[in-house]
């Protein structure tokens, strides 16, 4: 009966802040990698809680770790009040090196979070690196005899911090052999094919993998061990091993900038009640996600301080004049 009366209570709410009529999600990336788990939440946490009375669909636009994506809703989307697309750190960090051309973080407007993830490294299963400590020893006794592979280009966010990690264990990545794929999906089957020695991506990313016994994940870059679950809580982070080196990435989402404001304020007010309900909570803790509640306004300024922040960070790599 609760539950008849939440779903009442928001289709009452869609009919007066005007609920979009086609949701969708795109995930700026093909299938597979932290956009598609991103849009994936949504789609299906809007749905189960009532919250969303039509199916959201997901859609794919690879193409610049998300610059394709982040120019159609400036340009050709700019009204479109039905989408809504996911976005992460190293959206940030591409706009804060220059990779939007133009435009900036003051160029979308900036709806919820989705959550905290965590970088993390790892290998195939049958790798002869057992440890981060061994893989590091013979990075640095020959930075040309590993390869990491990593979505999105020299400066986007994995490469940052394979780049952090390798200046911790005293290795200039600039000497190092470093594989850019448009996005997670296609960075885990280059490992899996054996194209690439180890990677980086969000652990987000990873857990189906983890579970099924065919990757190893040789440290997690989060300030101290993450206990999901009795798996991922065996761990070590990279700081205990001695290499200090912390990448929290938020996933969320953005909107088109023209769209109106009663549109703008129906997705923020879905996701704020989302964020109290069993379903989302659940589905988060399945995708490795943990809590981080932004929406609206707290969001654009968290975003703001965040993207100031890489860029300081990527002028320290010399990636931005």
């Amino acid at each position: 009966m609760k539950f008849k009366g939440f779903c009442s209570f928001w289709l009452l709410f869609g009919v007066l802040f005007a609920e979009p009529r086609h949701p969708e999600c795109i995930a700026p990336a093909k299938p597979g990698g932290g956009f598609d788990l991103t849009c994936k939440l949504a789609q299906i946490t809007l749905a189960d809680s009532g919250i969303l009375q039509k199916v959201m669909r997901v859609t794919y636009m690879p193409g610049g770790v998300g610059v394709v994506a982040y120019n159609a809703m400036i340009n050709s989307k700019a009204k479109d009040s039905n989408i809504i697309v996911a976005f992460s750190s190293g959206t940030l960090l591409n706009i804060a090196t220059g990779k939007h051309g133009k435009y900036n973080e003051n160029d979308v407007k900036w709806l919820a979070t989705a959550g905290v993830d965590y970088s993390a490294i790892y290998v195939k299963a049958d790798s002869k690196y057992q440890t981060l400590t061994q893989l590091l020893e013979d990075l640095r006794t020959n930075p040309q005899a590993i390869s990491f592979g990593a979505g999105g280009s020299v400066g986007g966010q994995d490469w940052m911090v394979t780049a952090l990690l390798a200046k911790s264990a005293n290795v200039d990545i600039k000497n190092t052999r470093y594989v850019a794929f448009e996005g997670g999906g296609d960075t885990m089957i280059s490992l899996l094919g054996g194209h690439v020695d180890a990677a980086v991506q969000g652990l987000g990313e990873l857990v189906s993998q983890l579970d099924s016994g065919s990757i190893r994940i040789l440290a997690i870059f989060s300030e101290e061990r993450l206990k999901l679950n009795d798996k991922i809580a065996q761990i070590p982070t990279a700081k205990e091993l001695g290499y200090d080196v912390v990448w929290p990435a938020i996933r969320g989402y953005y909107m088109a900038p023209k769209v109106s404001q009663k549109d703008y304020e129906w997705w923020i007010n879905a996701f704020e009640k989302l964020y109290e309900t069993p379903i989302f909570k659940e589905q988060r803790d399945q995708r490795a996600l943990f809590e981080f509640n932004k929406s609206g306004k707290e969001l654009e300024e968290f975003v703001k301080m965040q993207t100031h922040q890489m860029r300081q960070l990527a002028k320290e790599f010399d990636l931005i004049k």
